[in-house]
């Protein structure tokens, strides 16, 4: 956020002595579309982290459900005594099984590369606070900020 604030504080200076070209002005405006985009970003990190979480405590339960229906007595007697319905839920099952399977690691994948852009996200913020401090000592901003 202070880095759109030095850059608007720097453009108003430069607007005076010399006019910013359109490939200038766009460089600005792409900067901070960046900035919010990665912002945004941060922000629904914790909700794609809730669903990894959730993927990876229900993807078992729903995997261990399923086997164990597969696998008491009383589930193949309603497979035989129910034809096309006992065929439907042998297939649901086994959809269940799979598709959960594919949810369980999605969500350590999905896990891992969170844990990976939280560390990426701090480096980024670190880089940018010491951006902005050298902007600020180098065009006296902080000075004109307290006034």
């Amino acid at each position: 956020m202070l880095t759109i604030l030095y850059i608007g504080e720097i453009q108003s200076l430069f607007w005076e002595k010399s006019k910013l070209s359109e490939d200038e002005t766009s460089n600005v405006d792409l900067i901070s579309t960046v900035d919010n985009f990665i912002e945004k970003i941060q922000s629904l990190r914790k909700i794609m982290l809730g669903v990894s979480i959730s993927a990876v405590i229900l993807a078992p339960f729903a995997i261990g459900l399923s086997i164990y229906l597969f696998t008491h007595p009383a589930f193949f007697v309603i497979l035989e005594e129910k034809d096309e319905f006992g065929d439907f839920l042998g297939v649901m099952l086994a959809g269940i099984i799979v598709i959960s399977g594919i949810w369980f690691f999605t969500g350590i994948r999905q896990y891992k590369s969170l844990s990976n852009w939280n560390q990426r996200y701090c480096s980024y913020l670190k880089k940018k606070q010491k951006l902005d401090s050298q902007i600020a000592s180098e065009y006296h901003l902080g000075e004109n900020q307290q006034t």
